[in-house]
């Protein structure tokens, strides 16, 4: 299983970025996935979630500048981030959630700048 997370890079604040995380090995279709993130010296805390349904969850946040989706035939998630600000800095990971497992990808920085 592999999980590849991309399009973390440096913004100023009120910025955009989109992440993605391509998904190989792991049947993704039906599966919860979402994005976590841990900031220096933080926790790791869920950004956002999708479940196999389709519905979506995000943190407070987050909650409305934020937006996660997913696209089964290409086996790809995406976090769409919007009115970035400087607390959103950290490194964003990807997961999937399938038969009892989690499977990670290695991250991507988002650095934004105020």
């Amino acid at each position: 299983v592999q999980l590849q997370a991309s399009g973390g890079g440096s913004v100023q604040a009120g910025g955009s970025l989109r992440l993605s995380c391509k998904a190989s090995g792991v049947i993704f279709r039906f599966s919860d996935m979402g994005w976590y993130r841990q900031g220096l010296g933080k926790q790791r805390e869920l950004v956002a979630a999708i479940g196999g349904g389709g519905s979506t969850n995000y943190a407070d946040s987050v909650d409305g500048r934020f937006t996660i989706s997913s696209d089964n035939v290409r086996r790809m998630l995406y976090l769409q981030m919007n009115s970035l600000k400087a607390e959103d800095t950290a490194v964003y990971y990807c997961y999937v959630r399938r038969g009892g497992a989690d499977y990670w990808g290695k991250g991507t920085l988002v650095t934004v700048s105020s």
